[in-house]
């Protein structure tokens, strides 16, 4: 698959310059730099602009914008690009007048936060809803900006002695004060696969999705296995099917929260479907022609694969028999 790194989140090709990361002087000049600037993260969700159109762009403040002093942890360096270094900044602690918290536990937050110093067509949205509709560029910064900060949270304390640790090499390390191990950003590969027999794919859904969503299944790698095996082994477990040969297709990161999606192909050696009603609700077969109909809005129990999404990526990549 040659147009692999056009997935969501990936091809960016953006200068991480981690050669830096721990010249403190260099970091410093960095944040100095006029055309430095920061992108902004509250709970995980970036700051947008929108367009006249309604277009979203990730938006891209000054390091001396007010709105960064609500930020109570360090920034992040994210890299450089073409105007020069990019940082990322959390500015969590900010509390809006109005806070709907159904939305924001809600299986997609379509809510947006406005903050009182920034302009009207800028807002704090989920990540999950404009990351097809915003550039390559933009997706990756946001993606690493989210994962990186939700790695600081989870892990404040040091895994050998329990001591707080602290932050480290400009956002991309955590050093313990007390034992002096260092510990570094966390990504779990999972593996995502589209299993075929003959025209048709299997697809299942997890408890509590919404009516009429499907998607490739999917499950963490485990220490000690290869992604051929995690491959037959998930699907053996959550649909009962066995899977002969396995091949890679491309992968996506995943910043919700820490995941590296692995694309798998597969070809499925049995048709019979035994769900494990403990992993998934139902699992199904869908045809060629069945997808296609999902993808036009016109399948009356199949919703179209998420925009944006590693699955939907394959699936259209399968109808088009670009997965090779």
């Amino acid at each position: 698959m040659k147009h692999a790194e056009t997935v969501t989140f990936g091809g960016s090709a953006l200068d991480r310059a981690a050669e830096i990361r721990g010249d403190e002087q260099a970091i410093a000049a960095a944040m100095a730099a006029p055309e430095a600037v920061t992108v902004v993260l509250w709970r995980g969700k970036p700051l947008i602009t929108r367009d006249e159109a309604g277009r979203p762009a990730l938006t891209r403040l000054p390091l001396d914008h007010p709105v960064l002093g609500e930020a109570r942890v360090a920034p992040i360096f994210l890299g450089r690009e073409d105007h020069g270094p990019v940082f990322a900044h959390d500015i969590s602690a900010w509390t809006p007048d109005a806070l709907d918290d159904l939305a924001l536990n809600s299986f997609l937050d379509r809510s947006e936060q406005h903050h009182p110093s920034l302009g009207a067509a800028d807002a704090f949205a989920e990540l999950r809803g404009v990351m097809a509709r915003i550039s390559p560029r933009d997706a990756e910064l946001a993606a690493t900006a989210r994962a990186v900060f939700g790695w600081h949270r989870s892990h404040r304390f040091c895994s050998q002695c329990g001591q707080e640790s602290v932050m480290a090499m400009a956002g991309w390390q955590r050093d313990c004060p007390a034992c002096g191990a260092h510990h570094f950003p966390r990504t779990d590969p999972v593996v995502i696969m589209l299993i075929t027999r003959g025209n048709s794919v299997l697809m299942g859904r997890s408890h509590g999705w919404p009516e009429g969503m499907y998607s490739l299944l999917a499950g963490f790698v485990e220490p000690g296995e290869t992604v051929e095996a995690a491959v037959r082994r998930e699907v053996w477990e959550e649909a009962g099917v066995r899977v002969g040969e396995v091949n890679y297709l491309a992968s996506q990161p995943w910043p919700f929260p820490s995941s590296l999606m692995i694309g798998c192909k597969g070809l499925a050696l049995s048709e019979e479907i035994t769900i494990d009603p403990k992993e998934i609700e139902h699992a199904r077969w869908f045809t060629r022609e069945e997808i296609m109909l999902a993808f036009s809005g016109g399948h009356p129990d199949l919703k179209p694969a998420r925009q944006g999404a590693i699955a939907q990526f394959l699936l259209r990549n399968w109808l088009a028999d670009r997965v090779d």
